[in-house]
């Protein structure tokens, strides 16, 4: 049934006479109530909320006293009542409203100040379902929303952050709230109470195992307003949500200047490809730009690692993100602020470190304590005109994966070594992706190409590129082959293998991969022209071993 519109003018300046506070997080409770207080403002409070406020020596009217009904089941039941929702949705100007408030002896409301139970940290700590649900706010989510809705009158806070604006705007105003302040207000408690219910349906959403629910909802929390989006005329802020998962949004920047929206974003991507390596079997650092692996590498140790991923594509590094599996150590520290980088992102770092990098006031350290899982469940979200596409997070880990020798020819031991380091490389390349490795190491990356043609040949010709950077330098580096870069350029794909995210739909793909020096290859599989691909491989002596997984990232 609709509800006819309020015709009744709202006011412009309301003087407030009574406050209703019941708060969790008490953080700057006391001195707001005593200048609330100071304004001749009336208060009401419940709980823990009043206890507080009459310990710091305020005059505080319990709830109960306003209802004439106790708190009961354990304060389940305490702000559910006529006399508190009637006295904040009563519209002050409206006859018919009056006359109910009089009839009922109803007290109008003026300020509510609820911030509620808190459900998502405690999701967070991992407790068992009962205190979680124990912890999911009624009464708080029902008085914020009748306050937001009924703002020609009323001022509601959400969160200890709205008590300086609200003190400026009666100090400024005698005393009296405005209207645009009571709207700002009233839109940010309805982004919370709809951030509240959305953690709660994703929740029980995951403890059902519901994966297709019928309404779905995401929520974040405003962590940084940004200077801009992707490019400068777009605006754009980061918001974190209750996602335990080790990362960007959970770290600790140790310095450098504020992060951009695509350093973010960089971030995010450097952070999760270098998870794939295991920090108790091996040091691994991964060099992203633009959302895509410029250098991947395992080593001994992160110096080891880092110049290995360095040395596949110097070029694009500069200026790029650096993300590392363990510590970051000096020896490390020393060699990655040698040229520009923007971030770095590690699970720790030690002292002298953080002292090599702090020479380097611009560039960003972050440290998030440890290393998001790769096979951990979740989902990953993105906006389309009108909706949004919902996926579960590809945590396919090649490790896990019934690997078939389909060739005539089996790979190597240290083929299938570096096999498996290149596939997990290419699960974070833009499709289509092509990723040459030797040594545990890339040496060649082709990315976000419309053919699997083109990516191998761009692959090739940038290890082409790096060779001759070598050569440059006069560095040199050991191929699989045993022979060294000394006089004339020689790919880096030399004697390596390939991985590619998707199956060869055609032979030429491959075959792009044989020119350019790969012995063995990676491939999920599945292509009605598989036959024709596996003959090929055959024809030319390749190892193919197939994954019966794809890893399509667009």
């Amino acid at each position: 049934m609709a509800v006819a519109a309020n015709l009744t003018p709202v006011p412009d300046r309301v003087r407030p006479k009574r406050a209703l506070l019941s708060v969790s997080d008490k953080t700057g409770l006391v001195d707001f109530a005593k200048a609330l207080a100071g304004h001749g403002i009336e208060l009401v409070s419940t709980g823990g909320t009043r206890k507080a406020l009459t310990e710091a020596g305020l005059s505080v009217k319990d709830v109960s006293d306003l209802t004439g009904f106790p708190e009961i089941m354990d304060g389940r039941v305490k702000t559910l009542h006529p006399l508190v929702h009637g006295g904040l949705l009563a519209i002050r100007d409206d006859a018919a409203h009056g006359q109910a408030m009089a009839d009922h002896a109803i007290q109008p409301i003026d300020i509510l100040v609820v911030n509620l139970y808190p459900f998502e940290e405690v999701m967070r700590s991992g407790a068992e379902f009962g205190h979680i649900l124990e912890n999911v706010d009624i009464g708080g989510p029902a008085m914020i929303r009748a306050s937001a809705k009924n703002h020609a009158y009323l001022t509601v806070a959400t969160d200890p952050a709205d008590y300086a604006e609200i003190l400026a705007a009666l100090g400024e105003n005698d005393g009296e709230t405005t209207l645009p302040l009571r709207r700002r207000l009233a839109a940010r408690a309805f982004a919370r109470t709809g951030a509240y219910d959305a953690a709660i349906s994703q929740w029980f959403a995951g403890v059902v195992e519901d994966d297709a629910p019928r309404h779905v909802s995401f929520a974040g929390r405003l962590a940084e307003t940004l200077r801009y989006g992707e490019n400068p005329h777009q605006t754009a802020g980061f918001f974190v949500t209750g996602d335990k998962r080790p990362g960007v949004a959970s770290a600790r920047q140790v310095q450098g200047k504020s992060l951009s929206y695509n350093n973010i974003n960089d971030t995010d991507a450097a952070f999760e490809c270098v998870a794939e390596f295991d920090p108790n079997r091996t040091a691994a650092v991964a060099i992203i730009k633009h959302a895509n692996p410029c250098g991947v590498a395992e080593g001994g140790n992160l110096l080891e690692a880092y110049k290995q991923a360095l040395a596949c594509d110097p070029v694009s590094a500069f200026g790029g993100i650096v993300a590392l599996n363990r510590k970051l150590d000096a020896e490390a520290a020393k060699a990655i602020v040698e040229i520009f980088t923007e971030v770095i992102v590690a699970p720790d770092a030690d002292e002298e470190a953080m002292a090599i990098v702090a020479a380097k006031k611009n560039l960003r350290l972050l440290l998030t304590g440890g290393l998001p899982d790769p096979r951990a469940l979740g989902q990953t979200v993105r906006s389309v005109a009108g909706g949004l596409l919902v996926q579960s997070r590809d945590n396919g880990v090649v490790d896990d994966l019934d690997l078939r020798v389909v060739t005539k020819r089996q790979p190597s031991e240290a083929e299938m070594t570096d096999l498996r380091f290149a596939f997990r490389v290419a699960k974070h390349v833009k499709s289509n992706a092509i990723v040459y490795a030797k040594n545990r190491a890339t040496v060649g990356i082709g990315a976000g190409q419309m053919s699997r043609v083109d990516s191998a040949r761009i692959a090739a010709r940038k290890s082409e590129d790096a060779a001759r950077a070598m050569l440059a330098e006069g560095t040199g580096r050991e191929m699989a082959a045993g022979q060294a870069l000394a006089g004339e350029v020689k790919p880096l794909t030399l004697g390596s293998v390939v991985a590619s995210d998707a199956f060869f739909p055609f032979a030429d793909g491959l075959l792009s991969a044989v020119e350019a020096g790969a012995t063995a290859v990676i491939q999920p599989g599945g292509s009605m022209r598989d036959a024709d691909v596996i003959a090929a491989a055959d024809a030319h002596g390749i190892a193919m071993v197939l994954t019966g997984m794809r890893h399509f990232r667009h």
